[in-house]
C-alpha cells in the first residue's frame, strides 16, 4: 500500500508535467524505432520523475524483496498526444508481485479537458487486487451488445479479421492501452481486442490490475495470462484480449488463423 500511495502521488505529478510540456509548445518529438513509435519531451521528463521519486522512497524499486517489480509507461498514447487527441493519453504505473499484476495506477492528465477553460483537468484511477478499484464509476456495457475497442494507429488485416470474427455491433478505435481498459470499466466497450504484437508489459500491468480488481479479465489471444517478473520479455507478442464480463464468449470466437499467426 505504501508503493501504491507513492505511485498515486507521482502519477499526479506526472500529469502536471504532461500538461506543461503541451502548454510550452515544444513537444521534442523523436522516433524511437520507426514510424508510429514516437517519444516526446513529456515521455522523457515523466520517466525521470517517476523513477527518481520511487527509487528515492524504495531503493530497490526494480526488484524489492526479490519479488516486487514496477512497470512504468510515462506516456501511454504518445502518438495521440502529438496529434492533440489528449483524452487518449494516460500515465501508467503497474505493480507486480511474483510475476502477477497486483496493483495499478492510471492517470488521465487531460480528463475533462473538453469541459471548458475553467474545467479541472485530470483524474487518477487506481486499484489493488482484493481491495477494489477507485477514481471512476464502474459501469457495465449495454446488455447484448458487442462493442469492440481496438487500436487506432496499429491496424492490420489480422487485427481486422479478428474483430470481424467477434460479430461486433460497433468498433471503437482509440489510442493507448490504459485508455482502452478505461473504455471497458466505464461501460463504453464490451471487449478490448488487439490481434498483433506491439503492446508491452508496461502497457498492460497497471490496467490489468485495475481490471482484475473489478472482476474483469485480460490475457493474450491464446488465453495465456501475462507474466510480469523482471526476466520476462517486454513484448506481449501474442496480442491482447480483455473484457469486464463475458470473457469466455470473446475468447471462444478468436479464429485459429489468428492464433497461429501470434506466437506467445
Amino acid at each position: 500500500m505504501r508503493v501504491v500511495a507513492s505511485a498515486y502521488s507521482v502519477a499526479e505529478r506526472a500529469a502536471r508535467i504532461v500538461r506543461n510540456v503541451m502548454d510550452g509548445g515544444d513537444l521534442g518529438i523523436v522516433e524511437k524505432t520507426g514510424a508510429n513509435d514516437l517519444q516526446t519531451k513529456a515521455d522523457r521528463l515523466v520517466q525521470m520523475s517517476i523513477c527518481a521519486s520511487l527509487a528515492r522512497k524504495f531503493p530497490k524499486v526494480t526488484i524489492i524483496g526479490e519479488e516486487l517489480v514496477i512497470w512504468v509507461d510515462p506516456l501511454d498514447g504518445t502518438k495521440e498526444y502529438t496529434e492533440g487527441l489528449l483524452d487518449h493519453v494516460t500515465v501508467l504505473i503497474g505493480i507486480a508481485y511474483g510475476g502477477k499484476a497486483i496493483a495499478g495506477v492510471i492517470n488521465q492528465p487531460y480528463y475533462n479537458y473538453e469541459a471548458g477553460a475553467d474545467a479541472v483537468l485530470g483524474r487518477t484511477i487506481w486499484g489493488v487486487l482484493g481491495i477494489g478499484a477507485f477514481g471512476f464509476q464502474l459501469t457495465e456495457a449495454p446488455a447484448g451488445k458487442h462493442i469492440i475497442v481496438t487500436t487506432r494507429s496499429h491496424g492490420s488485416t489480422l487485427v481486422n479479421d479478428c474483430i470481424s470474427a467477434l460479430n461486433p455491433d460497433s468498433v471503437i478505435r482509440v489510442g493507448g492501452a490504459g485508455n482502452k481498459i478505461i473504455q471497458l470499466i466505464e461501460g463504453k466497450a464490451s471487449a478490448y481486442v488487439f490481434a498483433s504484437p506491439g503492446c508491452k508489459k508496461w502497457d498492460t500491468c497497471a490496467p490489468e490490475a485495475i481490471l482484475h480488481a473489478v472482476g474483469g479479465k485480460i490475457t493474450d489471444i491464446h488465453g495465456n495470462s501475462f507474466q510480469y517478473n523482471k526476466e520476462v520479455k517486454h513484448m506481449n507478442s501474442a496480442g491482447v484480449l480483455a473484457s469486464l464480463r463475458n470473457y469466455e464468449y470473446y475468447a471462444s470466437r478468436i479464429p485459429n488463423n489468428v492464433k497461429q499467426s501470434l506466437v506467445p
